[in-house]
């Protein structure tokens, strides 16, 4: 799916192409939502004016997303002369650095916001294989869910990309202003890269819970910027590695 922008500043309208990314078709326009907020490109939702699919004459291109600013939203050069090619694979896909994720205004997520009870947290990939139909069906799609503190699933998506599946439950979240997510707890069917990290620190998410292992820069970015990391939650246990004052009660192993 290609992500174009349309800006109109000064009477002038702009219209970009800034991503194309291999996706499972649906809430498509929750995922150019998400990427753009966790990009930097788009700062709320206060900035969307629409977003439509494209159409070409009489042919509506359900495979090309056009997301309009409002006008007078001007928007940094230098993020819409990026190209960015997404894939479903592990790694840095966007920003390369933990300066550059503070840089575009990110901050150290504050304490007091959630408390993990260590009981409930090899249960959230239970719950969230649960909802994830595609992958009964199929076998080969990954997904991101938001819980609350109680295990509740208030949001679920799934996608053939592990950060699409992330884009797409914050940009749920977005467009329905429910950004910053300083309650929730993001789950993710698989290994928790620098990029899902970067994506939970952008939408306010203080802890991230996966199935499979973090990378080092993932881990690197939680502690940066104080997210409760915790991979391997499955059969009653889990690995912390970052972020341990919003499990209080936990006595196992810190990473």
């Amino acid at each position: 799916m290609e992500i174009r922008v349309e800006t109109t500043v000064g009477g002038h309208v702009s219209t970009r192409s800034v991503s194309v990314t291999m996706r499972t078709p649906g809430q498509d326009f929750e995922l150019a939502a998400g990427f753009l907020f966790s990009e930097g490109i788009l700062g709320g939702r206060e900035e969307l004016r629409e977003i439509t699919y494209c159409q070409t004459g009489e042919t509506q291109e359900y495979n090309v997303v056009t997301v309009r600013f409002r006008e007078e939203v001007a928007l940094d050069p230098e993020l819409l002369t990026r190209n960015f090619y997404t894939s479903s694979s592990c790694g840095v896909c966007g920003k390369g650095t933990l300066e550059a994720v503070g840089v575009r205004g990110c901050r150290a997520l504050p304490d007091g916001t959630l408390v993990l009870d260590p009981s409930l947290i090899p249960r959230l990939p239970e719950f969230l294989l649960d909802g994830q139909k595609g992958f009964k069906r199929s076998g080969g799609l990954h997904a991101a869910g938001l819980f609350d503190v109680d295990g509740e699933a208030l949001a679920l998506r799934e996608d053939v990309g592990r950060h699409n599946a992330v884009d797409k439950v914050v940009g749920q979240a977005l467009l329905e202003g429910g950004i910053p997510l300083l309650d929730r707890i993001l789950v993710v069917s698989g290994r928790t890269s620098f990029e899902i990290l970067q994506k939970a620190v952008a939408a306010g998410i203080p802890a991230v819970v996966a199935v499979g292992a973090p990378s080092t820069l993932a881990v690197e970015l939680a502690k940066e910027f104080n997210v409760t990391l915790i991979g391997f939650a499955r059969a009653q246990r889990f690995n912390l590695y970052a972020g341990g004052a919003r499990v209080p009660d936990w006595e196992g192993e810190r990473r």
